[in-house]
């Protein structure tokens, strides 16, 4: 294996000019940089991650952990993670702790069940003397991820930290949900349902906030039969889209695109025309959002967003001074409307 000392004898200039390029820090043309990393290329040249480690106490190495790759939301934001990691030259460690394919939806409010898993991923992480460390979860809600003593810089991602001192990066659910209701505002519906999430959900509740603001804020009655509570899947979108109707709204807002192709579901069994005689609107632009006919409005997450910026913080804090926060810092991402075929506009 080639050495650095070799290395730099092969471009002939200095081993810490080897170094600071690596790093991204450049003190050399463009020219330099690029015929260098070109020779870098061809040699093989891979560096001691570890030994640098022990030389300077610094791996330039990031901790991953997600409660699950497999959630729809995780995998955008750790590639974006990565991607950036990569741009900085750091490196990306990830433990996919599987806790929905382990236990299902049992172990939310278990706290040993998380704890068995995570405790040891941490521990882990630690091993191998990461400079700091990123909790993914799979759906937003207040954890208990990290003790206020830890010695390292962490964040918590999709989530909000219990312990205090831990910046939390998450999408700006509430304004999310008053962008959409006031669009559909805009296009001259008045009566507006809402198929909702689990009812103590965190999201459910942010974005029923949202919801109700915008109709506060156009003077707009709210009725709370007009809000059903379903259970995230297509079944329940479906079940709930008919007590709507019976309620004579003009548009459902459902709170994700699963429970929207659901009320699809009923409308089309109803020979209801979507777009037409009923507009529907979701959350989350998934996939089946543009598979849906006509193709689904909806909110997309800006997940990559998300990831990109967590990132950005937790690199800053690894290469700042890394104080301890006296109080929790929650960085509030925006979403944003993604306009289909699947509302009507009725002023015009």
């Amino acid at each position: 294996m080639v050495t650095l000392k070799e290395l730099a004898q092969m471009c002939g200039v200095s081993t810490s000019t080897i170094s600071n390029i690596l790093n991204g820090k450049p003190k050399v043309s463009e020219e330099t940089r690029l015929r260098i990393l070109e020779i870098v290329k061809q040699s093989g040249y891979q560096p001691n991650y570890f030994a640098q480690g022990m030389r300077m106490q610094k791996t330039r190495m990031i901790g991953i952990i997600v409660e699950d790759l497999n959630e729809f939301s995780t995998s955008p934001i750790v590639e974006a993670i990565m991607a950036y990691c990569e741009e900085k030259n750091y490196r990306a460690i990830l433990l996919n702790m599987r806790l929905y394919d382990k236990w299902q939806d049992t172990w939310y409010d278990d706290e040993s069940k998380l704890q068995s898993v995570l405790q040891p991923a941490i521990r882990e992480l630690l091993s191998i003397k990461v400079d700091g460390i990123m909790y993914i979860a799979g759906h937003c809600r207040v954890i208990n991820c990290f003790p206020e003593d830890f010695t390292i810089p962490a964040i918590v991602v999709y989530a909000i930290s219990k312990a205090p001192g831990f910046t939390s990066v998450v999408i700006d659910d509430e304004k999310g949900s008053y962008d959409m209701t006031r669009y559909l505002i805009s296009m001259g519906h008045r009566k507006i349902g809402l198929i909702a999430g689990i009812e103590d959900n965190l999201h459910t509740q942010k974005r029923s906030l949202g919801y109700q603001r915008a109709l506060f804020e156009e003077q707009l009655l709210f009725n709370p039969d007009w809000i059903r509570y379903g259970n995230w899947q297509r079944q329940s979108g479906y079940e709930e889209t008919k007590k709507l109707i019976e309620e004579g709204v003009t548009a459902i807002f459902c709170m994700n695109d699963t429970m929207a192709a659901g009320a699809y579901d009923y409308l089309y069994e109803c020979n209801i025309k979507i777009g037409q005689d009923i507009s529907v609107v979701g959350y989350d632009n998934k996939e089946i959002s543009e598979y849906l006919r006509p193709n689904l409005t909806t909110s997309d997450l800006g997940l990559p967003e998300i990831g990109r910026e967590s990132a950005r913080i937790i690199l800053s804090m690894m290469e700042g001074d890394c104080e301890k926060r006296n109080e929790h810092e929650i960085v509030r991402m925006p979403c944003s409307i993604v306009e289909r075929a699947s509302v009507s506009n009725l002023s015009e």
